[in-house]
């Protein structure tokens, strides 16, 4: 029961996108950590906007204003770096496991006088970036058949989840047997130097008191 349990949530936050809207300025960098496993994809959506002061609302921006996108993977290389148009989307897979970078500029120091543009952001991870609409169309997928594609894309995603956590886990599991073995031996150590200051500090009040002819 707890393990169908599990896997009900799992299928759940497999469907959940991060959705998110942030303000930059020029020569600004936001940037995001997405950590996944390898052999995910990631798609992010996006929408930029513009203040207008005499309509006192965010409008749409120029074509000419766009927002140039960096993403770097857990070793820090570049596996994306690509200027985009004010609207659009940016997809890349992930080869490695760990934390990747998402960071987001814009294009230009001049297009809007030190003014700040509001940036919609989502992101979807795993099976949630897979455009199901589009794959039932061009594969001519029944409504049951999609369906079935769709968990089994989710059991997939879980099963890279669950693979990246062991890898994790035993990565943890070796840092806490290292520091155990290193606080053992850092307390062996300390008993021995309290032994032998022990020792000398005896030998050191017999020589004094035989000194004093008290013994």
């Amino acid at each position: 029961m707890e393990s169908l349990l599990c896997l009900v949530l799992l299928l759940w936050l497999g469907n959940v996108g991060e959705s998110l809207y942030f303000h930059i300025s020029e020569t600004e960098h936001k940037c995001f950590i997405e950590e996944v496993p390898g052999e995910t994809m990631i798609v992010g959506k996006y929408k930029i906007q513009l203040f207008d002061a005499n309509r006192q609302e965010w409008l749409p921006t120029s074509p000419g204003i766009g927002m140039h996108v960096d993403v770097k993977n857990p070793g820090g290389k570049v596996v994306l770096s690509r200027l985009y148009s004010n609207e659009g989307r940016f997809t890349f897979t992930t080869t490695d496991s760990g934390e990747h970078t998402i960071c987001i500029s814009t294009n230009s120091t001049r297009w809007f006088g030190g003014q700040s543009l509001r940036v919609h952001l989502t992101i979807n991870v795993g099976d949630h970036a897979v455009d199901y609409a589009q794959v039932a169309a061009k594969e001519k997928l029944t409504e049951l058949q999609l369906r079935i594609r769709q968990l089994l894309d989710q059991v997939e995603q879980i099963s890279k989840e669950q693979a990246y956590q062991r890898v994790r886990e035993e990565h943890f599991r070796e840092i806490s047997d290292s520091t155990n073995a290193r606080v053992l031996w850092w307390s062996f150590g300390q008993s021995i130097v309290l032994i032998v200051m022990g020792l000398w500090q005896m030998r050191h009040l017999k020589g004094f008191f035989e000194a004093k002819k008290l013994v």
